[in-house]
Formats: C-alpha cells, sequence, structure tokens
C-alpha cells in the first residue's frame, strides 16, 4: 500500500506563492508517475501537473510558466511550487500516486489540500 499525505494549502491574495507538499509512505518504489490534481466545487477533478520516475513532466495549460512539479527522492516527497496565483486556481489539491500493473494501473490518493486565492 501507498500513504500520501499533502501539506502547504491555504489562503493566498492573488499574485502569491504557495508550495504544496506530498510525503509518500510504504510501497513507494512501485510507483511510476506522481502527480496533483484539483477539484473545483461544481468542477471534474483534472490534471495539474504530474513527474515521472525519471523526472519528466507534464502540466496542464492553465498552470505552464507559473506552476513547477519537483520531487525529493530521498525524502519520498513531491512538491507544487505555485507562483502568480489567481482566484481560478482555488480548489482542493489532491496528490496523486500511479503504479503500472499488469492490467493497467492503480491509483492512490492524499486526503487533498485546500488552497484558496482571494481577489
Amino acid at each position: 500500500q501507498v500513504q500520501l499525505v499533502e501539506s502547504g494549502g491555504g489562503l493566498v491574495q492573488a499574485g502569491g506563492s504557495l508550495r504544496l507538499s506530498c510525503a509518500g509512505s510504504g510501497i513507494i518504489s512501485s510507483i511510476n508517475v506522481m502527480g496533483w490534481y484539483r477539484q473545483a466545487p461544481g468542477k471534474q477533478r483534472e490534471l495539474v501537473a504530474s513527474i515521472t520516475n525519471n523526472g519528466g513532466t507534464n502540466y496542464a495549460d492553465s498552470v505552464k510558466g507559473r506552476f513547477t512539479i519537483s520531487k525529493d527522492n530521498a525524502k519520498n516527497t513531491v512538491y507544487l511550487q505555485m507562483s502568480s496565483l489567481s482566484p481560478e486556481d482555488t480548489a482542493l489539491y489532491y496528490c496523486n500516486a500511479r503504479r503500472s500493473t499488469m492490467i493497467g494501473y492503480r491509483d492512490y490518493w492524499g486526503q487533498g489540500t485546500q488552497v484558496t486565492v482571494s481577489s
């Protein structure tokens, strides 16, 4: 099993920055991709950014140039540095870990951390 614990959310003014952290434990060596998703009220959960085992990254168009995903393998921790935040970034942010399986993949989720951006 994999356990994920997010931290770093909070209230910030538009234009500000926040850094989210996701600490993983369990069978982390089996994980292929880690990422951050977000879900705003009334909207579907969407991918924000992801990072593969070899460091390849992927970002949603809406956050490119503003958000940076990174990881510290020694600490089993993934970070999301968010800058130039806008009210549209307000959402519950979830950490995700994906493990490939024989028939597809399995996702693990953290409990979420709230990010609120005031105008």
